[in-house]
């Protein structure tokens, strides 16, 4: 349920400190709370019916700005005001041309960040009694709407599954690298690639048209399937893909998931959820678990996951429409993070609905190949959201 806003402004920072102080420092004075630098800060006020309910205050350096010192009256936590509050810092940051948004969060705080977006970086630290962590938010300035055209690989041929099932497959190009500068052609920049006979092996197979497609285009591509161990993560990004796409082992051994975005940074992990009947699938969708697509985003989010994508199984390649309703309900949950919808699109209409609830890209496949969105709409799709 959305917070009662009745006004959002600029406050002044002794507008701030009452609210502060109550929130985070309740029986202190209003001097204890002052920052040094408060006069510089842009305070952000949100107000409810009956007066102000939330605060925050950003210092801006360069590319990038702190949050410090975000509260809400205790009698309205949980809410939903600390979530718009932070919205609007977000719109600020964009239109700023700010990168990187950031704050030293109390650990019992963590879980809210990372739902509005934020990871942690670096260890927990100590100060007065008070344990805390540095919680990140990457900001993309240009947050369009992305159209990710992609490709699924079995034998080295361009092919389309319907609903994962590779009894059903269907070649549409004997050679990738065409389709993917067809695309490059007209102005397409991210591809999704996918390598099926990998999924199914369990080992990355098809590397050779990742890397054909890498060098020989300008396409930035995510790739997966079949990535379970750090030889096939290490082989992926050596083909030249600038993301990983991995779904399986991110269910199957989390930890060593987790090991793998520390290492190599969230930035670099595309992770996928494919859902049947909101429950994860797992092996090339062969095999379906007990774990709840939420409950799933909401353990890797924890750990600082930002890119996902979302396939319902149900819908792909059949041309009826995407799973609006679950997408909606993940959006919903987790508002801030990067999410890319996929399975299912038809039609021109199917991708504009999409952008509506929210969704920061989509992927299409089979509504390309079979010329449901010819090529000459997708490019007229990428001029409007570009």
């Amino acid at each position: 349920m959305a917070p009662s806003i009745s006004l959002i402004r600029h406050i002044t920072t002794e507008e701030a400190l009452p609210l502060r102080r109550d929130a985070l420092y309740p029986g202190q004075s209003l001097d204890s709370v002052r920052l040094p630098d408060d006069d510089r800060a842009l305070h952000f006020g949100i107000f409810g019916p009956d007066g102000l309910v939330s605060v925050g205050s950003l210092f801006v350096d360069g590319q990038q700005a702190q949050l410090r010192k975000m509260a809400t009256a205790p009698a309205s936590q949980g809410e939903g005001y600390g979530s718009f509050l932070i919205g609007e810092v977000k719109e600020y940051c964009w239109d700023a041309g700010i990168s990187l948004l950031w704050c030293h969060a109390r650990q019992t705080a963590e879980d809210f960040y990372a739902r509005n977006g934020f990871y942690r970086e670096g260890e927990y630290f100590e100060k007065n009694s008070i344990i805390y962590c540095r919680m990140e938010l990457r900001l993309n300035k240009e947050e369009g709407f992305t159209l990710i055209p992609a490709i699924d690989i079995i034998g080295g041929k361009c092919v389309r599954l319907t609903q994962g099932d590779y009894a059903q497959q269907k070649v549409y190009n004997e050679h990738p690298l065409e389709v993917a500068k067809s695309f490059e052609g007209i102005g397409v920049k991210r591809l999704h690639l996918v390598d099926l006979d990998g999924a199914k092996k369990g080992a990355v197979v098809n590397w050779k048209v990742l890397e054909a497609i890498a060098t020989k285009t300008s396409l930035v591509i995510d790739f997966g399937g079949g990535i379970k161990t750090a030889e096939d993560l290490h082989i992926v990004f050596e083909s030249g893909a600038a993301m990983a796409t991995i779904g399986s082992i991110a269910v199957k051994d989390p930890e060593l998931f987790y090991g793998w975005v520390k290492q190599y940074g969230a930035d670099k992990i595309f992770l996928g959820a494919d859902v049947k009947e909101e429950n994860i699938a797992v092996g090339g969708w062969l095999e379906t678990t007990s774990l709840s697509v939420f409950d799933f985003l909401e353990q890797n989010i924890q750990k600082g996951v930002h890119h996902i994508f979302c396939t319902d199984i149900a819908k792909d390649g059949l041309l009826q429409g995407p799973s609006v309703d679950l997408y909606r309900k993940i959006l919903e949950r987790f508002p801030n993070i990067d999410f890319v919808a996929s399975g299912g699109v038809s039609n021109r209409k199917d991708i504009e609905t999409l952008q509506e609830i929210g969704c920061s890209g989509v992927i299409i496949g089979k509504a390309i190949y079979e010329g449901n969105i010819p090529m000459a709409e997708l490019h007229q799709l990428l001029n409007k959201y570009h």
